[in-house]
């Protein structure tokens, strides 16, 4: 990589010297018990530093075809500076769909190349005179017609860096015909692609003369995405500060000099250290505690630490989105990250952070100077992620476990279009409303012969819960599901991590499968209310949800994983959340 200086010096206007001496202070760490495994977790955090600055593949692997893998996706570490050269295209582009009078963005995606802009429009949010951004990645139908713009005046941000993605590909689909419907016969110029180059996308963009094609750099995967166009057109069409946004991503990439470096003052590579120290001995739960301000950023976190490192039977579980509770509710198996914004004078979490850090808990600490910093906190995960790896012997870049949900689904798929219908096996028991429970091989063998309902009597002191949902849009069906989680955590001490599918399949479903096997997942599906065809396609978005539901339990089956998949008639509030409330009562005393 480039030197500090040679960063700083580049680029000027970027302020990126200031910058990096706002993100160096106010870092704290408190090892408490995991401080007697650190030493030599810290000394190979300081040799994987000068292997991450020399973009070193042999750093995550001695074997030829793994390092030749990840050779091909270090793109991250050069993707800021080249979101530095492209500012003024950036500028011009959002100018120019501001000048034609757009007001909405509409981003189809799917996993953290479409996480990253969603965290960008709350934690940033729309700059003057920005577009309103709506990010669709669900394949869920009340969720597809969430999104009513005015489709004169919406532009529709294609984003898929395969090019092939089924759930970004349908969307298309859908939005097309709407514009097409509406009579718009130059559609294609309400649509911009990002994708990488030779893809199928980027073909049939430029045949159909989308209004912009952005080629990303084919050796930036997508949850290390968020640095580069997958991530700052959309923060552009929000009129967000650019400079800002890419200033502190260098700032953050200047720290990080070898010779300047030591690990344990570094909160990037601090954090990396103890997240594999922590995975060996015991402290796997890494858990985000952040102000109202960040609690989305806790979602881009999860996916690129859960991908990452959850693989071989080991990993680093993230905890975002639990309501804090009181120190006692957090078991010996958590390490906490405590995150501050800048000008935030909300203290509610420093009461418990203090009795966390008495209990000889694990807790890293650092301030956010700004909204805009958002760039150096993406690029300070990434660092402390990719140094993980290295320690913990894996490769962060590859997601071996994720193709196993996309096979299942595609099998039930090509099913459906020979039959007209999917196979899906009869529930073990259906309750006197209609409600399919059935259990995976694991979990019924662990129950033996009790009902499908005492699933969470499973739950083991160093287990998580998984909370999985293949619902929509609906707050009364969000709170019936937060209730449980926060009903599981509180009674065990357990850990436990909430996913909407499918967007989960592309981030956290890697742990799930290829981490180690102590989580135990209740996914929950529902036959759509309102449903409607894939334009192209045999089969509904109701469908398609229901087969990725059906995948992803198969998957987790196949992986030896305890689960339950509660299938409902309806999304009803009310239905949703009496059949979960008969889980409650198996709960073990694992406090």
């Amino acid at each position: 990589m480039p030197s500090a200086n040679d960063l700083i010096s580049r680029w000027p206007g970027l302020d990126i010297a200031v910058r990096r001496d706002r993100l160096a202070h106010g870092f704290q760490r408190s090892p408490g018990r995991l401080g007697a495994f650190l030493p030599p977790f810290e000394a190979a955090a300081q040799r994987a530093v000068s292997g991450l600055w020399n973009r070193d593949p042999a750093t995550w692997s001695a074997d030829p075809e793994v390092q030749a893998r990840i050779a091909n996706r270090l793109g991250w570490l050069s993707s800021p500076a080249l979101m530095a050269d492209s500012l003024e295209r950036l500028h011009t582009f959002a100018a120019g769909v501001r000048a034609d009078g757009y007001t909405d963005a509409v981003l189809l995606g799917m996993g953290g190349s479409s996480l990253a802009p969603e965290v960008l429009r709350s934690v940033v949010g729309i700059g003057p005179g920005g577009l309103q951004l709506h990010m669709i990645d669900s394949t869920d139908p009340a969720a597809v017609l969430s999104v009513d713009t005015d489709v004169t005046k919406t532009i529709y941000v294609f984003a898929s860096k395969s090019g092939t993605t089924i759930e970004p590909n349908s969307l298309y689909g859908y939005f097309r015909q709407g514009l097409e419907h509406a009579g718009i016969k130059a559609w294609a110029k309400q649509f911009v692609a990002i994708t990488d180059d030779g893809t199928e996308l980027a073909f049939n963009a430029r045949r159909r003369q989308f209004r912009e094609v952005f080629i990303n750099p084919t050796d930036i995967g997508g949850r290390y995405s968020a640095l580069s166009f997958f991530g700052l057109v959309p923060a552009a069409l929000m009129g967000q500060d650019l400079e800002a946004l890419v200033g502190y991503a260098l700032a953050m990439l200047a720290s990080t000099e070898p010779a300047a470096v030591h690990v344990e003052q570094h909160s990037a590579f601090a954090l990396g250290a103890a997240m594999a120290a922590g995975a060996r001995h015991g402290q796997d739960k890494l858990t985000l505690l952040v102000p109202p301000a960040l609690e989305s950023f806790g979602l881009w976190v999860e996916q690129l630490v859960a991908e990452s490192t959850g693989k071989q039977g080991v990993g680093v579980v993230p905890i975002a989105g639990e309501t804090p509770g009181a120190a006692d509710v957090y078991g010996p198996d958590r390490a906490f990250v405590r995150m501050r914004l800048g000008g935030d004078a909300d203290a509610t979490l420093d009461p418990l952070v203090a009795s966390l850090i008495q209990r000889q808990a694990a807790v890293h600490e650092w301030t956010m100077p700004e909204p805009g910093a958002l760039g150096a906190e993406f690029v300070r995960w990434e660092l402390a992620t990719a140094v993980a790896g290295a320690l913990l012997a894996i490769n962060p870049f590859d997601e071996p476990n994720v193709s196993q949900a996309k096979e299942a689904t595609r099998v039930l798929l090509s099913q459906f279009r020979q039959d007209g219908q999917l196979p899906i096996p009869p529930a073990q028991r259906t309750t006197a409303d209609g409600v399919g429970l059935t259990l995976s091989s694991a979990a019924r063998r662990a129950l033996d012969g009790h009902e499908p309902s005492a699933i969470l009597a499973l739950l083991q002191p160093g287990d998580y819960f998984g909370l999985l949902a293949y619902l929509g849009p609906h707050r009364g069906l969000a709170e019936a599901l937060h209730r449980l989680r926060m009903g599981v955590r509180d009674r065990t001490r357990l850990a436990t991590m909430f996913g909407y599918g499918p967007r989960y399949l592309h981030s956290t479903g890697q742990l799930h499968k290829g981490g180690a096997n102590n989580g135990v997942f209740v996914l929950v599906s529902a036959l759509p209310r309102v449903d409607f065809p894939i334009p192209g396609e045999a089969f509904s978005f109701g469908t398609l949800e229901l087969a990725q539901a059906i995948g992803d339990f198969q998957s987790l089956d196949g992986t030896g994983r305890r689960a339950l998949h509660i299938h409902l008639p309806e999304p009803i509030p009310e239905l949703l959340e009496s059949t979960l409330a008969t889980l409650l009562p198996h709960i073990p005393g694992v406090r």
